[in-house]
Order: structure tokens, then sequence, then C-alpha cells
């Protein structure tokens, strides 16, 4: 398993999108691996949104909520318990194109991880180590090793030929470290600009977990060996869902995601289904448990919310992607739906 150094990288911003009365051609914002990213937590789980396979939907809210799923599942939370005993190292299951740091506030966390979490310039550091380690690890596992020295790996969960999602652990040194990897480490730390006194940062940096080349290559087995469990059960949730859910609605669900950046309506998506707009409206809110209006404007607040885990997306950007052509409307249906501002939102996500 090949091990990737990673260092610091400066990412380019998009120009600022404006908003208009009439509906422009928007510029598409592409996630990690080309994804749609939506967020399957929260509205969606109320709204009973559909798990359609990946090759219904890519790596969109169908891989989210699947996901999810799975974290939830008893066969996860028991393996989690007993590889976090065995190994002393967390592990999370995270979907392709999440933009979360996949061990913060976790059992087993680093304590210099930990540390640096204080603050969205390390925080952004370390999502820019997730990107580049899981477009590395999409057929294979892969090990990259952070700025300050600490590894991450990741190992592909695949369905059939298609790429659901990342086990992943880590914060692990390869080798003991010593002083002067440390004082880089600290440098790096101070222009960080997180403020720990240098005695604290030293026992949490010595703290971090030591494994071994052996080591390392029985926990990858471990994974992988995982891994092959959860496709055998991603695919027994999406049959189970694929049969509970009316195929119209479920079409119209795909159909809503796919548009939902574009200017839709009831009657738009009921004659994509071949439905009366009276009769589908029924259907829907009876099957959806939300009405049409309602579950379009949800989708469209849950993909803002995982596109602001993107510090390099300005929020007028994000609006604008997501189908709002207002940025006044787009921010009081935000804050109405998730109870809190756009900006707020996002300053609040990388708060430990």
């Amino acid at each position: 398993m090949q091990t990737t150094f990673v260092g610091q990288h400066s990412s380019t911003r998009s120009p600022r999108p404006r908003f208009h009365q009439k509906t422009p051609v928007p510029p598409r914002i592409r996630p990690r691996n080309g994804a749609a990213a939506v967020s399957g937590n929260g509205a969606a789980a109320r709204d009973k949104t559909s798990l359609a396979a990946p090759s219904e939907q890519g790596n969109g809210t169908g891989n989210r909520a699947l996901i999810a799923a799975l974290v939830n599942s008893r066969i996860y939370r028991e393996y989690e318990q007993a590889f976090t005993d065995l190994t002393g190292l967390p592990v999370a299951l995270q979907p392709v194109e999440t933009w979360q740091l996949p061990h913060h506030g976790k059992r087993n966390e680093n304590p210099f991880c930990s540390l640096m979490s204080q603050k969205s310039r390390t925080c952004s550091a370390c999502l820019q180590v997730q990107e580049r380690l899981c477009e590395k690890a999409t057929h294979e596992p892969r090990t990259v090793a952070c700025p300050v020295g600490l590894c991450d790996i990741a190992v592909p969960v695949r369905l059939s030929d298609k790429l659901i999602g990342f086990l992943q652990t880590g914060q692990l040194f390869r080798k003991k470290p010593g002083k002067a990897q440390f004082a880089r480490a600290a440098r790096l730390v101070a222009e960080w600009g997180v403020d720990v006194d240098r005695n604290v940062l030293q026992k949490a940096y010595f703290a971090g977990k030591v494994v071994t080349a052996a080591q390392q290559d029985s926990t990858v087995k471990l994974l992988a060996i995982f891994a092959q469990h959860l496709a055998i059960v991603s695919n027994q949730v999406i049959i189970q869902q694929e049969n509970a859910e009316v195929p119209v609605i479920k079409k119209a669900k795909e159909y809503i995601r796919e548009h939902q950046a574009e200017k839709i309506s009831l009657g738009t998506v009921a004659k994509a289904v071949n439905m009366s707009a009276f009769y589908f409206c029924k259907m829907f809110k009876k099957a959806a448990g939300i009405n049409f209006t309602d579950y379009l404007t949800r989708v469209r607040i849950e993909r803002a919310q995982n596109l602001l885990l993107n510090p390099n997306l300005r929020i007028s950007e994000i609006g604008f992607e997501v189908g709002f052509q207002s940025l006044t409307h787009y921010n009081r249906v935000f804050k109405k739906i998730a109870g809190q501002s756009p900006t707020d939102y996002r300053a609040q996500l990388l708060v430990p």
C-alpha cells in the first residue's frame, strides 16, 4: 500500500455569481470525484428520502443516506467498537462527497489532532489531506502523511463497480517521532495561528499512536474485509428500500434531485412521471409525508448545508448552485429550516 506525503496547497476561488430575476445557466460546483454533494442528515431522514442505488444516483443523496443507514446499523456499531478496542485507533465510515473531518470528536481521536481542530485554517489543511487521500483510494487502500507527520488510511467500499464510501482510520505515526519532527510540527502550528502552550502541544504530539508496518498491514486487511461485508449489507439496504417505495414517487424524487438547481415546479415533475398535477400532488404528500414545495426546498437546503462544509466556496455561490435565484430568499429559507443563517451555520461547523 503506497504512502503519499501531502503538504499545504493553496486553493482557487470561483468568481462570485450575481443573482438575477431571470434564471441563467449556473456554473457547476463539482465536489470531490465530480459527485453532487447532498447532505443525507436531518430533514432528509424526516422526509423519508429514498436510498437509491449508486448506479441510479451517482454519489449524491442516495449514497449519503445509504452510508448513514450503514453507520446506524448494529453490524457497523459492533465492528467500530471491536476495531477501536483492538487497535486503539479511531474508525469512520464516510460517504464519497463529504467535507467533514472523519475522526473529530470520536473515540480514540489523536489528542494533537483534537487540539488542531480549534482553528479553521488547520481544519482546512486536514480537509485537503482527506480529500487527496480519498482521491487516491478509489480502487485500493491508500495511506497519506499530513504536514505534521501523522498518517491516515482510507479503504474503499464498493458496491459492484460503484464507489459508495470509505472506511477510514489513522492519525497515527509509522515510527516514533523525534524532537526535530515535533519542532517542525510546532512551527506549522504557530503559522496556523493555534495558540497552545508548547508543553501541552508537545505532550499531545508524543501521545500519538505509533503503529509498525506489520500492524498497519493487519489494520488495512481488517478494514478491507469489513468493506466487503458492508457492500453486502448495502445491497440488502437498497433492496429493502426499493421494495418499500412507490416506484412513481421514487422516480419523482430522482427527478427532483437531478434538477433541483433548475427552475422546476410541481407540474414539471408531474409531467416527468406521466401523472396529472392534482393526483401527483396528493400522492406525493401521502408517500413522502411532506408537500412537493417543502420537499424541494429541503433538498436544496440540505445540499447547501453540505456545500457549506467546503471553506473554499462562497455562500452566494452555494445559494446559486442549489437553485435559489435570490440571495435574500436563500438566506430566509435557510434560516427557517436550519435555524440559523448560512453564515452562522458555516461558522459553527469547525468549532470543536
